[in-house]
């Protein structure tokens, strides 16, 4: 049914909720005070809850930030909380492990770390410990080397008719998201809908022309819980199956713009560096389990990662509405703080990535911590060389730097048709100098990013020269 949620294997109604409530506080609500805020914007994952989403024909949990899901997008969902993971007295072998190893001290953050380890236990194919598991989970209490244990010493999952009832619910699968709209979710003047298809997205977007469009909600949400952010109308792209594809053709690689970037990073690995690079640095699981590039290039920040990576690929986007489709390579897509080519009632459908991918990439991120935070400068380098040396072809992009993310396209120029050396990346470094000028705010000052734009591309050259990846 899509007018409740099924939480710990009981349906809550979403009946009058308002729709920019987060999952969050409607499960401290009815009771269910485990998930704990501790930011607000998915940075501790003392909230966290485990989602039952579709996997290869059958299913799997996905541990998320409750904080920044709306309850209203979880309409004909499945999840499971801190509350539900143990079985009447009989504690679960996560709950039963961080018993055992001393994991908890003051407590707080310790559902969120149950939640994420009770996530990864179910992990199809486990195989080993997978430190990212509890990667956006934050202890404060210098606890994290026993709950570090835990995950490491975590035995296979039992067999299905062994007495695991989480292991026998995977097998069943998980349904497909079913059509959402105002009456099944919600009251009153504030609206709700998740679509199904791109026509019933084009439709509502026709008679909603001021709806604001969410999918993952890592972004959005943020502003509903810092910024107390309203909104009347709320499309979510969730359900929409067609935004979901991958097709890894000959000519390009097409990934949906509803494609969780937690799915990109399973289906990338040993086939595109620059993005397996990017990927663990984009915040943590918890928030990559929601996130998307569709959701990441629209929000159009200057600080968002997965713009600098995609723009040395060379990648383009699919824009789609009820006009049809259009490609606009992504290089042309920002025109400003915050603004895209984006037209009234047009969605991000995909983001295509051109073939050959580039012989040498890299992406770097520099900010005050090296996981989960906000680049102060973020870069991203594709280069070609041919058997002499010569730079074929060169993209060298940025984020953090300027109102948009951008490509210098002069210094690229200048490293065009000249052997990849020391030299040739000093001139590259001088043309930085006199077109790029960065901004300064609370992250890091003019004069410091303008260091950076610098280093970094000399940090790659050296790390492609010590790699032996060039003649």
């Amino acid at each position: 049914m899509t007018d409740v949620v099924t939480v710990n294997g009981e349906p809550l109604s979403l009946d009058g909720v308002d729709p920019n409530e987060t999952l969050l506080w409607f499960l401290r609500r009815h009771g269910l005070t485990g998930a704990k805020e501790g930011c607000a914007e998915g940075e501790c994952g003392a909230c966290a809850v485990a989602l039952l989403r579709v996997h290869d024909g059958g299913a799997r949990y996905e541990a998320v930030n409750s904080c920044l899901v709306l309850a209203a997008a979880m309409a004909g969902q499945e999840l499971v909380t801190v509350e539900g993971i143990a079985t009447g007295e009989t504690l679960h072998p996560v709950q039963d492990a961080m018993v055992q190893e001393g994991g908890s001290q003051c407590g707080y953050c310790t559902p969120g770390f149950i939640v994420s380890l009770f996530a990864e236990y179910y992990r199809p194919g486990r195989d080993g410990y997978d430190p990212e598991a509890i990667g956006g989970n934050l202890c404060r209490c210098t606890g994290y080397r026993p709950i570090r244990d835990v995950a490491r010493a975590m035995e296979p999952v039992p067999e299905v008719g062994e007495g695991d009832r989480f292991a026998a619910r995977l097998v069943q699968g998980a349904a497909p998201l079913e059509s959402v709209s105002p009456g099944s979710v919600g009251e009153g003047e504030r609206r709700f809908y998740r679509p199904e298809t791109l026509a019933e997205l084009y439709d509502v977007l026709g008679r909603e022309p001021d709806a604001k469009v969410i999918n993952g909600g890592t972004d959005v949400v943020v502003e509903v819980n810092q910024r107390d952010a309203r909104f009347d109308v709320l499309v979510s792209l969730e359900g929409v199956a067609e935004l979901c594809r991958w097709d890894d053709a000959d000519d390009a690689l097409t990934i949906g713009a509803g494609v969780s970037l937690s799915r990109v990073e399973e289906r990338v690995h040993g086939m595109l560096p620059l993005l397996e690079e990017l990927l663990p640095l984009f915040s943590s699981r918890l928030i990559r389990n929601r996130a998307t590039f569709g959701g990441n290039l629209a929000n159009a920040s200057p600080i968002g990662d997965g713009a600098p990576a995609l723009l040395a690929l060379g990648a383009e986007v699919v824009l789609g509405s009820a006009k049809g489709e259009r490609t606009e390579a992504l290089d042309g897509f920002f025109t400003g703080y915050r603004q895209t080519v984006l037209a009234p009632g047009e969605v991000i459908v995909a983001v295509r990535i051109p073939k050959p991918f580039p012989q040498l990439g890299r992406f770097y991120k520099v900010a005050k911590r090296e996981m989960d935070d906000i680049s102060t400068v973020a870069a991203a380098f594709a280069i070609d060389v041919d058997d002499d040396g010569q730079v074929t072809s060169a993209r060298l992009a940025y984020g953090g730097v300027a109102a948009t993310p951008i490509r210098a396209h002069d210094a690229e120029r200048s490293l065009v048709g000249a052997p990849f050396t020391a030299s040739a990346v000093a001139d590259a470094c001088a043309v930085l100098k006199k077109t790029l000028n960065p901004i300064s705010d609370h992250r890091g000052s003019e004069k410091y990013r303008r260091a950076m734009v610098e280093q970094l591309l000399r940090k790659f050259h050296a790390e492609t020269q010590m790699g032996g990846v060039l003649p």
